[in-house]
C-alpha cells in the first residue's frame, strides 16, 4: 500500500527527513508564507519518493478539452501531483498550442484548491522580431537594459506579470508557482540558445528577469527552476552549469531528458541509455545537495509511450537504482494520437503505467497532503 505524505508530519517533528530541508530558503527573501511552505514542502519529501507530473494534464487530453479532466487518472484512477502549463503566446487570446488562456487560469486554479502543485514554462515569442521561440534572428544582446529590444522585452514581463497575478485564490491567496523560464539554453532551437548567445548575455538576461519581476512586480509567489537540455550536455559537473545565473537566482536545479529516454535520434543501446539517464539523475541530485538547492526532472517523456514498460523499467528503475533525490518528474503533454506521453486505455503500455502508479516510490495527487501548509 502506497505510504501517505500526511504520515510524514510526526517524521519532520522528529527530525527523521534528511536535514537538507531545515536550511532550504528561497531566493526572495519576501516570498509568500504558501511559497515558502511549498520550497520546504518540496525538501521534505522522503529520499526514496519523488511525485509525478504531466504537461496541460486538465486542460485537455486525447479526446477531450476544457472539462477538468486527466487522461492520467481515465487509466490509473489518480491524478498528476505536479501539473505544468505553457504560456507562450501570453497576451492573446490562447496560448501556444491554442488552448485558451482563460482556461489555463481556471485550471491552475483548480490544481492548488486540490492540493497539486503548478509549473509554467514559456516558450515565450521573440520580443525584438514577434516571432515564435523559433525565430533566432535576433537574440539576447537587444533585449537587455541599452539594448534597441528592451523595451519590448519589459512589455513581455509585464505581460507575465498581470497574468501571475490573476494566478490567485480568493481577493488575497496568490497561488505559488514554479517558473521555468529560458528552459533548455544550452540547445540551438530557441532565440534564446546557445548557438545564438554569449553565455555572459543569457546570465544578464536571467538575473535581470528575476529581479524585475521580484523587485519591480512584486511577484512573490514565483520560485524559479533553471533546466538545461540533456541532447546537448555531458555529464559533468561543469557542463551543466553553461549559462548558470548563481545561487541567488535559481531555486530548482532541473533538466530537460528525453535524450536517455529511448529519443530516436539517440540510437544508444538500451543498456547504456539507462545508465546515462541514472548518471544524469545523479549529477543534478548531487549539483542539488551541494548548493543547497532541490533537484527535478523538469521535463521527460517516450512520445507515444513506445517502449514496452517504459515507465517502470526505463524512468522507475533508474531513478531508484541511481539513489536520486527528486522532488518531481514531469512528462510531456497527450497533445492527439501522434504525439502523447502518457498512455491510454487499451495502449501497450497501459499496465506498467498503472504499475507504475501504484509503487510505494511515486506520488500522485492522492499521495500527498497539502503542500502549502506548514509543517508542524
Amino acid at each position: 500500500m502506497k505510504r501517505i505524505l500526511f504520515f510524514l508530519v510526526g517524521l519532520i517533528s522528529s527530525g527523521l527527513l534528511f536535514a537538507q530541508s531545515s536550511s532550504l530558503s528561497l531566493i526572495d527573501e519576501k516570498a509568500t508564507r504558501k511559497t515558502k511552505n511549498l520550497y520546504v514542502f518540496l525538501g521534505t519529501l522522503n529520499k526514496d519518493q519523488i511525485m509525478f507530473g504531466h504537461q496541460d494534464d486538465i486542460l485537455y487530453g486525447l479526446d477531450w478539452k476544457y472539462n477538468l479532466g486527466s487522461d492520467v487518472e481515465l487509466i490509473s484512477g489518480n491524478r498528476p501531483a505536479v501539473v505544468g502549463w505553457d504560456i507562450g503566446k501570453l497576451g492573446q487570446e490562447v496560448n501556444i498550442d491554442s488552448f485558451r488562456f482563460e482556461q489555463i487560469i481556471k485550471g491552475i486554479k483548480y490544481v492548488y484548491k486540490k492540493g497539486g502543485i503548478n509549473t509554467i514554462s514559456w516558450h515565450m515569442d521573440n520580443p525584438l522580431t514577434g516571432g515564435s521561440s523559433w525565430d533566432k534572428e535576433s537574440g539576447i544582446g537587444e533585449l537587455l537594459p541599452g539594448g534597441s529590444g528592451h523595451e519590448a522585452y519589459l512589455n513581455k514581463l509585464d505581460e507575465l506579470a498581470r497574468f501571475i497575478k490573476k494566478c490567485k485564490v480568493g481577493l488575497f491567496t496568490k497561488i505559488p508557482i514554479i517558473l521555468r523560464p529560458f528552459h533548455e539554453h544550452n540547445g540551438d532551437w530557441f532565440w534564446w540558445g546557445k548557438a545564438f548567445n554569449k553565455e555572459e548575455e543569457y546570465i544578464s538576461l536571467w538575473r535581470f528577469t528575476v529581479d524585475y519581476l521580484k523587485n519591480e512586480k512584486n511577484l512573490h509567489n514565483l520560485i524559479y527552476a533553471f533546466s538545461p537540455d540533456r541532447s546537448r550536455m555531458e555529464l559533468t559537473w561543469e557542463s551543466y552549469h553553461y549559462g548558470y545565473p548563481g545561487d541567488n537566482y535559481v531555486d530548482i536545479i532541473g533538466l530537460d531528458n528525453y535524450w536517455d529516454m529511448g529519443h530516436p535520434v539517440n540510437p544508444k543501446p538500451s543498456e547504456e541509455q539507462l545508465l546515462d539517464f541514472a548518471n544524469s539523475i545523479k549529477l543534478i541530485t548531487n549539483i542539488a545537495n551541494k548548493r543547497n538547492k532541490l533537484a527535478a526532472l523538469t521535463e521527460t517523456g517516450n512520445e507515444t509511450v513506445k517502449l514496452p514498460n517504459w515507465y517502470t523499467q526505463r524512468l522507475l528503475e533508474p531513478l531508484k537504482s541511481s539513489n536520486a533525490n527528486l522532488a518531481w518528474v514531469l512528462v510531456w503533454r497527450n497533445a492527439n494520437k501522434e504525439h502523447y506521453f502518457v498512455p491510454y486505455k487499451g495502449h501497450p503500455n497501459e499496465e506498467d503505467f498503472i504499475a507504475f502508479e501504484q509503487d510505494e516510490s511515486t506520488l500522485f495527487l492522492k499521495d500527498i497532503r497539502n503542500p502549502y501548509k506548514k509543517s508542524k
